[in-house]
């Protein structure tokens, strides 16, 4: 007979699987009456379609022209916001009817008005394709109460251009522009006659005018003529400069061009000081007297400003000097207050120790008058640890003090003035120490770094110049020492280097690219290269272990690489897809035989695999027998992760998200601690662990709450063909994880 745990546990698994089920049951039971809000006369819209009878235009791509949508569907299929409202009485004095369309969607009614408004939108966006001849005609499809509306767009052949002349009645203009080369055109022979690349021209000669000078010129002064023969799809374009004109009773006249005059700072505060030193605020100004003027070197000034920790708000005004073609500037800063203090509590709980934690902050953003921002950070902690058989001391202690000073720009030697205002970049150094105490062992952490950051563009670009991180262990627990590291047949002997004394010293260098539908990160490191070419050079002996030692202490030694890319589609304002792909790889070499345990990979949790727990996938197809120390085992040198998530609105801030997770992480060399965990180019792939399940977020824009459930696919690890196969034979206590996060995934 099944005991009252097993059968909890079976009620959970069904209720997991059976959610998605449930939703198709409601919209299911509501399909049936979700006309019952629709008059007669009128129609549900079922279905929008476009389709074009030109393999040359793609009608899906013009869905956000079309001015009237059907109810929104949880994950592209399931209307269950429509059948939620559809489930609602007509009585509205009960609450239950009106929660019920209050959490549900209205249905929408077909509007042939709408529809006909789609017509005209969809030929005009034909015609600015380049299909001046375009046609679309709409037809309704009706099924009872319900209507599907498809609309045909009827392309016809698209017209090129033949020739493109410059008509620039500017004489100073044109002379400007003869240097413009052919190259930098959008507007070129034989290519489609379309309004994006007319619009892309004016604006690309607008950028370059208002970056020359030309203050008061905008795009209205360019204009087109098109001319066409009949019965033919060639254009003969004409792009036309005109004379500037103060307003429709003065003459034409040329362009005026204006020079920088005066440039001058004031506080924005009724504080008259402004709290920045004159070189600061003269590096971040690129605005320079005397020269022409340029909206982009404006725009790159309040970028500048608008980084700095002690500005609040920057407001630069531009007049006209009298009788001149000179604009004297005023730049307005106003700062923030200089000092802060923050506390932050919070609560822990490790793999079931309760415990506590606090930080106290202080934050100074312009120590030295130039938006240089100190920080010191104390913080506390302390973990009730119990279940730990053999130890003294059952409570977990750390405290730890971390400094920084960042600056906003580079601090470097030998680079010049102009690259220092130019790069937006920001140095930081930091110094901390960390000690912690636990029942096993007691840990010093004493680290420093120098690093810079820098963007250009979409892409962001950091730098370690110095990484320094030193651990110290003042004591080892004897029954620690004795059951994990000196004991030889120990499956945790490998953790011995992770539990002396170590020193690293690392450079390293990433970058990362985002914009609406990629995002891209890499990162390479290396430590202990210089020290080891150091110690070769001045010939220094090594120890016992074959290693060079600094201060009598091993200093570590390795490589490391990672890769990180996510791609997103969205099909509509509710439903997405995101692709994620990563991979990373560390070696141990030189002086090391062994990854620092910091720089180890491990697999699973909210980010990861989402069928395991954190740090409890692989390496490989080892698998751990789930002590308390085990996790340690459970890491290796090389990563790799592939997750598909399907993302959908439901309704008010909540969204959901089914999803798809692969990967695991390997060593790279055979260590007899992780049987099973070594990479193998003929049989990695058959260690790949796969998981499923779904998710709820909770949107409040600024910050997500992240929940999600998932389920073993494809164990790895398994000791019979049912825990392999997970997903044929799933068990809810084996094979079910939960997650709680901050933030998306990726």
């Amino acid at each position: 007979m099944q005991s009252g745990k097993e059968k909890m546990k079976k009620k959970r698994f069904a209720l997991f699987f059976s959610l998605p089920v449930m939703l198709a049951l409601v919209l299911l039971a509501s399909g049936c009456s979700s006309t019952k809000f629709v008059e007669d006369g009128s129609y549900l819209l079922e279905k929008v379609v476009i389709k074009s009878d030109s393999k040359q235009v793609d009608g899906s791509q013009l869905m956000p022209y079309v001015r009237q949508n059907t109810n929104s569907k949880w994950f592209s299929l399931l209307k269950i916001p429509l059948g939620t409202y559809s489930m609602a009485g007509s009585d509205s004095t009960k609450w239950i009817n009106r929660a019920l369309k209050k959490i549900g969607e209205e249905p929408v009614i077909y509007d042939s008005l709408l529809a006909r408004e789609t017509c005209d939108d969809l030929r005009t966006a034909l015609a600015n394709m380049g299909y001046m001849n375009a046609d679309v005609t709409v037809t309704e499809k009706t099924n009872g109460k319900k209507l599907t509306a498809i609309y045909t767009l009827h392309p016809g052949n698209p017209f090129f251009i033949s020739e493109v002349n410059y008509d620039i009645q500017d004489e100073d203009i044109a002379r400007l522009l003869d240097n413009d080369e052919e190259r930098g055109r959008r507007l070129k022979s034989g290519s489609m006659f379309t309004v994006p690349a007319l619009d892309a021209e004016r604006k690309r000669l607008t950028a370059q005018l208002l970056d020359s000078g030309y203050y008061r010129f905008n795009k209205d002064y360019i204009r087109y003529t098109a001319d066409t023969v009949a019965g033919k799809r060639d254009v003969a374009l004409t792009l036309h400069l005109l004379k500037y004109r103060a307003n429709n009773d003065m003459p034409e006249t040329l362009h005026p061009r204006y020079t920088i005059g005066k440039l001058t700072f004031s506080s924005g505060d009724s504080d008259s000081l402004i709290h920045l030193r004159e070189k600061v605020l003269r590096d971040n100004t690129l605005i320079e007297e005397g020269k022409p003027f340029s909206a982009s070197d404006l725009q790159k000034t309040y970028n500048n400003f608008g980084r700095l920790q002690a500005v609040r708000y920057t407001n630069i005004r531009l007049a006209e000097a009298t009788d001149t073609l000179q604009l004297d500037c005023n730049v307005q800063i106003s700062t923030n207050k200089p000092s802060t203090v923050s506390f932050l509590p919070e609560g822990t709980n490790t793999a079931g120790n309760l415990g506590a934690a606090a930080a106290l902050t202080y934050e100074n953003r312009n120590i030295f008058q130039g938006s240089e921002t100190f920080s010191v950070q104390l913080r506390g902690a302390f973990e009730a640890i119990t279940k730990l058989e053999g130890y003294t001391n059952h409570n977990y202690k750390e405290y730890s003090i971390e400094t920084k000073l960042s600056f906003p720009r580079f601090v470097a030697p030998f680079l010049s003035s102009s690259l220092r205002r130019k790069s937006g970049a920001s140095s930081e150094f930091s110094l901390a120490f960390d000690m912690q105490n636990r029942p096993e062992f007691h840990r010093r952490v004493f680290s420093a770094g120098w690093r810079y950051r820098w963007s250009l563009q979409n892409i962001t670009y950091k730098l370690d110049f110095l990484d320094m991180n030193y651990v110290y262990m003042p004591w080892i627990s004897p029954t620690f020492k004795t059951d994990y590291l000196d004991n030889v047949n120990s499956r945790n002997a490998i953790l011995r280097y992770n539990y002396e004394d170590l020193f690293i010293v690392k450079f390293g260098f990433g970058f990362s690219y985002t914009d609406n539908n990629d995002a891209l990160r890499m990162n390479v490191e290396s430590a202990g290269n210089m020290l080891n070419a150091a110690m070769a050079a001045m010939r220094k002996g090594t120890n016992e272990d074959g290693q060079y030692t600094l201060f009598n202490i091993a200093f570590a030694q390795y490589a490391k690489f990672d890769f990180d890319y996510a791609h997103f589609f969205e099909f509509d304002r509710n439903n997405s897809l995101a692709l994620h792909a990563a991979f990373g790889i560390a070696y141990p070499y030189g002086n090391s035989r062994v990854l620092p345990f910091e720089k180890r990979y491990f697999s699973g949790g909210a980010n990861s695999v989402r069928g395991w727990n954190v740090r409890s996938l692989g390496p490989g197809k080892f698998k751990g027998d789930k002590g308390a120390i085990d996790f340690i085992n459970q890491t290796g040198d090389m990563k790799l992760d592939m997750n598909v998530e399907y993302r959908t609105w439901l309704f008010w801030k909540f969204s959901g998200a089914f999803f798809v997770d692969a990967g695991n992480i390997w060593t790279l060399r055979n260590y007899k601690e992780q049987p099973g965990g070594q990479f193998k180019l003929d049989e990695f792939f058959k260690q790949i662990a796969v998981s499923y399940g779904m998710g709820l977020r909770l949107n409040f824009g600024y910050f997500i709450l992240r929940f999600d459930m998932g389920m073993k696919a494809v164990n790895p690890a398994y000791e019979n063909s049912h825990e392999h196969w997970a997903l044929l034979h799933p068990k809810f206590s084996r094979d079910f994880a939960f997650h709680f996060a901050v933030g998306l995934p990726f």
